[in-house]
């Protein structure tokens, strides 16, 4: 048997082991489960998960790539991520469970009204389709750049086969299931990582202060970047790492569902900072394999750099196949719970907030969980469409874009819930949604002309911030100094 059927097999079986465990977890099921697990998770679990889900395989593949080109500053961002994790668990949380909400952007119909309300629910929904497409892409790339090409399998065959595979685990659990399938997956890639690291640092004979010193002297440990009018500026990044937590995390529907469906805000508030420590160091280890990768690519005369070296050199290098096995499992373990996550959490987004499945007292349990299936199957095939698209404008680097993607399609959702947080002012509902459209053009625009309207300075990750500034300035603008309705 050839090493690409070997592998094929190994990530067929890791998808039985995924869908036993969807069996298992789904019995007795009903939307309540689908939508917050009934709120019975255990909070040690859902923070275990949600590094997983955190982490993807945009982090496994494109992190340790960066190394090469930026050093350790891309640690910057993530002590910003650390930050905004506070701000989440100590802000955001109590609001969600005080109303007890099954989708969060119910707040802003209790609190700004129904306009805004789904202005915020379709600009998540934009943002994690993308988001989820474009971390789905890179794996499924890779798959079929290394593994899959190699049989004859096409990449759109992949993509079909990756994305039928997850609705078979994920249509009836809903996050009754992905807590504990992101649990065991995040186990396998934290391990995968491990003995990566462990297996190259050995290879070059090198311990830990041995390789800190020769990743020094490559200059790839170099973390700060005092440049304040670069785009990867220290505080530009803290401040845009937190902001993007806040957007990503705190507002986020997919990584909310996970926390709300642990019984008790305490717990809840225990899993995210007990979430935010291990993904620090999660990707601290990432950079570290990263940079012991670009060390091993110097003595083996390779020449792959960004998010083609770790799968070069896991797959093509002539490493032990055993180090071949722990990259795809670890590529796999990344891939679905950015995947499976995010298509749970639009079904449940679009559910509840476009179509209002909540208040719908003359749907009984079987038409929702029709509808349920219909808007889940829906998903899938707009994620294929967005797959094919970012395999034509893949630039090589897409952390970047990911990010980028963010800045433009968070900040709107980040002003809405600031402005209904701390102001007692009421918007102006009509104007809404021409404002949160406007905002994102706007900050393109700015971003697209910087070199003329700002000289030397380059707008980085403050980009999400410098959006929800300007939405949330239209959004005052236009308001009212009433009374808000108490929640």
């Amino acid at each position: 048997m050839s090493t690409s059927a070997i592998l094929l097999v190994i990530i067929l079986s890791y998808f039985a082991l995924l869908l036993g465990i969807a069996f298992y977890t789904s019995r007795g099921s009903n939307n309540e489960s689908f939508f917050i697990g009934n709120r019975s998770s255990k909070w040690w679990v859902v923070a275990f998960g949600m590094i997983g889900t955190s982490l993807s395989g945009m982090t496994f593949i494109s992190v340790p790539g960066t190394v090469g080109m930026s050093g350790f500053s891309y640690f910057q961002v993530v002590i910003g991520y650390w930050l905004g994790y506070f701000a989440v668990a100590f802000i955001l949380l109590p609001i969600y469970y005080k109303m007890q909400l099954t989708s969060i952007y119910s707040y802003l119909d209790e609190r700004l009204g129904t306009a805004s309300y789904k202005t915020g629910a379709l600009f998540f929904i934009l943002s994690r389709t993308l988001g989820a497409t474009l971390r789905l892409y890179l794996v499924i790339k890779v798959l079929e750049l290394f593994v899959l090409k190699e049989m004859g399998v096409s990449f759109e065959f992949t993509a079909v086969l990756i994305l039928v595979l997850i609705l078979l685990y994920t249509y009836k659990g809903g996050v009754k299931t992905i807590v504990w399938t992101d649990t065991l997956q995040t186990t396998f890639m934290i391990l995968a990582l491990l003995v990566c690291v462990i297996y190259i640092m050995n290879n070059l004979g090198l311990s830990i202060s041995g390789t800190w010193e020769a990743m020094t002297a490559k200059g790839y440990t170099k973390m700060v970047n005092t440049d304040i009018m670069s785009a990867g500026s220290f505080w530009k990044s803290v401040l845009g790492g937190a902001f993007i937590t806040i957007g990503m995390t705190g507002l986020d529907q997919e990584m909310m569902q996970k926390n709300i469906s642990v019984s008790n805000l305490k717990d809840s508030q225990k899993n995210m900072i007990t979430f935010c420590f291990i993904l620090l160091i999660a990707n601290f280890i990432f950079l570290l394999l990263g940079g012991l990768l670009y060390l091993y690519a110097d003595a083996q005369g390779i020449s792959a750099t960004g998010d083609n070296i770790f799968p070069f050199i896991a797959l093509k290098s002539g490493l032990p196949f055993f180090i071949t096995i722990c990259f795809m499992i670890g590529l796999i373990s990344a891939l679905f719970p950015s995947a499976d996550g995010a298509l749970t959490a639009l079904t449940s987004s679009y559910c509840i907030d476009i179509l209002g499945m909540k208040r719908r007292d003359d749907w009984d349990e079987k038409k929702k969980g029709k509808i349920r299936l219909i808007v889940h199957n829906t998903f899938a095939v707009v994620f294929l469409g967005c797959i094919f698209f970012f395999r034509e404008v893949d630039n090589g680097s897409l952390i970047s874009t990911l990010l980028a993607v963010a800045g433009y399609t968070y900040g709107p959702l980040l002003a809405l819930f600031a402005f209904g947080i701390f102001t007692k002012r009421n918007v102006n509902s009509k104007l809404v949604p021409i404002i949160c459209i406007a905002s994102p053009i706007l900050c393109y625009f700015l971003k697209e002309h910087e070199a003329n309207l700002l000289g030397n300075y380059k707008i980085g990750l403050e980009l999400l911030l410098i959006n929800a500034t300007i939405t949330f300035t239209f959004l005052y603008l236009f308001s009212q100094k009433t009374t808000p309705k108490t929640v």
